[in-house]
């Protein structure tokens, strides 16, 4: 039995033609070897699988095979490679400077990589300074790190970096495709991409997983066995998850949610899930944005289907409810609650309302229009009929014969046929649109009242008016509403006629909260006095407003005029203000 080599290591690149995703600066290399325009620094920088290690090993060799590639030719006397991670300190760094001033016995260059350089402590980076700014003509430093942030500014200024990329789904998808030909395996295409993202950018992480996979299907690879394998939702979840938000079918919806708990999944992975999933059914509903979705080929066109269903106001809203629960997931307390919540939100977004009356019992006028009463048949639901007495009968016969009127005096008077449903969405109570609007109707309400009933307008004095302002701010701090009672007690109201009461105030925010809460207080007033012509006129007094903002030497000179020792204090002990 021959031992099993890892796909990381088997197919490994050897030259820079196999290397995947990184074709920038693998043509930069190759063209910088041409022209011997190669520095003697070199700094390979990016996430962990990319090909930084690779590369500096095929460019090591092609240094010393005058810019041929040779797989199996191998300069190891001149390629020398150093772990930084273990290797970190002075004494290391010392030792390699001085192994720099040997010339080479094979070929025309030195080349040390210096893997995970990031990790070389502070006075090794100092050490290495001076023979990387000045290296002997044979050698050539190559350095490879995943964290270019923690290198020094004096060793980054003496490289020449190279910023390596992550591997795109599709370029790992179809380097999959060939190794799985190679092995004699049939994969989906899905099942492939599934293995691409979720090795996030990593060539290595994505064959790790591909031999993970292999080991557990088989010879078959499909996409149910490795979404079972690598324990992630399959797009059928999101599929079957959707087309219930969109039906309103909440408690299936919830049991949905509940299978995919029973599965060993978490809810904080079925909701970033399903805001990745409303993102890519907005990204097909058009045509230039398809391509944004990394999908296969298969799933794409159900992503297609079910875009189609959906609108772009629906798919918006549900974004932002998804991710809203994401954002607070972590800090919740109940977590699976917080995402039953979402979900029954998204599901009541088509919603429209339950209707309060059976369509059966609603008849529009222009049914009556032109017909006898003997003619008019009224349906009604199929229940249980209960014998009308004589009374019933008579006030039916009555309501009917009103609504028998000529077609033409309907036409005359150009009565509207009466709206049976409406498409406004119901406003809740808690709002502060509806509070506004209640504050608003209260206000029109007590207008109405004035102008269409004959009310009292007793004549009353100041002293009369200030009585009962002061009883009414009184009650107010009675029932709490110490804010308002603050703001009434700034200023003595003033008659400005016998039926207008001025207030003024320093600043705009009492005013705004007075006029929010003015209801009351002139319902109270014009109780009281027995005149219910009373208005407020309420006005914003810059002078006044001033009087209220006092500088350091005001509040000292108020103190002075309180206790004239402090003035002795200060002088005595030669104070500041």
């Amino acid at each position: 039995m021959e031992p099993f080599i890892v796909s990381a290591l088997k197919y490994r690149p050897q030259t820079f033609k196999d290397v995947v995703g990184q074709s920038a600066i693998t043509n930069t290399l190759k063209n910088a070897i041409d022209q011997n325009h190669l520095a003697q620094a070199l700094l390979f920088t990016g996430p962990r699988g990319v090909g930084k290690t690779t590369c500096a090993r095929i460019l090591a060799k092609m240094i010393n095979s005058n810019g041929e590639e040779h797989e199996n030719e191998d300069f190891a006397f001149n390629i020398f490679e150093l772990d930084a991670a273990s290797n970190n300190s002075v004494d290391d760094i010392r030792s390699l400077t001085d192994q720099v001033r040997i010339p080479p016995q094979v070929g025309n260059y030195k080349v040390y990589i210096i893997d995970e350089v990031h990790m070389l402590s502070a006075s090794a980076f100092n050490a290495f300074l001076k023979t990387l700014e000045e290296p002997p003509k044979h050698c050539i430093f190559i350095l490879a790190t995943t964290e270019k942030h923690k290198i020094i500014p004096t060793i980054l200024s003496r490289c020449q970096i190279f910023d390596f990329k992550r591997i795109n789904v599709t370029d790992a998808k179809n380097y999959l495709k060939v190794i799985a030909q190679e092995q004699g395996i049939t994969a989906e295409d899905d099942a492939l991409h599934i293995i691409a993202q979720k090795a996030d950018g990593a060539m290595r992480d994505a064959l790790s997983i591909f031999d993970r996979v292999v080991s557990f299907s088989g010879k078959n690879l499909t996409r149910q066995a490795v979404t079972e394998n690598l324990n992630v939702l399959d797009y059928d979840t999101f599929f079957e998850a959707t087309d219930l938000i969109l039906a309103n079918k909440i408690p299936e919806l919830l049991l949905h949610f509940n299978h995919i708990l029973s599965k060993g999944f978490d809810g904080h992975h079925f909701i970033t899930g399903l805001a990745s999933h409303f993102r890519d059914l907005l990204v097909c509903k058009t045509p230039q944005t398809i391509e944004l979705l990394e999908v296969g080929n298969d799933t794409k066109n159900t992503y297609k289907t079910q875009s189609e269903s959906t609108s772009q106001a629906f798919l918006i809203h549900a974004i932002e409810l998804a991710n809203d629960c994401d954002l607070k997931y972590k800090t919740s307390k109940n977590q699976r609650l917080l995402v039953e919540l979402c979900i029954m939100q998204l599901a009541s977004i088509t919603f429209d309302g339950e209707k309060k009356k059976p369509s059966g019992f609603i008849i529009p006028a222009a049914y009556f229009r032109g017909k006898k009463v003997s003619e008019i048949k009224v349906s009604r639901p199929d229940t249980t009929p209960s014998k009308p007495n004589q009374k019933e009968e008579k006030e039916t016969t009555q309501e009917l014969e009103k609504a028998e009127e000529p077609k033409a005096a309907y036409e005359k008077q150009k009565i509207p046929t009466p709206v049976i449903k409406s498409t406004q969405r119901p406003t809740s109570g808690l709002s502060l649109s509806s509070i506004r609007k209640k504050k608003e109707h209260q206000i029109k309400l007590m207008e109405v009242t004035v102008e269409e009933e004959d009310l009292p307008n007793d004549p009353f004095t100041i002293e009369t008016l200030i009585k009962y302002w002061t009883i009414f701010v009184a009650k107010l701090e009675a029932d709490g509403k110490y804010n308002l009672a603050a703001i009434l007690q700034i200023d003595t109201p003033k008659l400005v006629n016998e039926n207008t009461i001025r207030l003024e105030f320093p600043n705009t925010t009492n005013k705004i909260e007075v006029e929010r809460q003015q209801f009351e207080l002139l319902q109270y007033l014009r109780k009281s006095i027995n005149n219910f012509s009373i208005t407020l006129d309420i006005v914003v007094n810059e002078t006044l407003e001033k009087q209220y903002a006092y500088t350091p030497e005001d509040k000292y000179q108020k103190l002075v005029e309180k206790n004239r020792h402090v003035e002795l204090l200060r002088k005595t002990f030669d104070l500041d203000l």
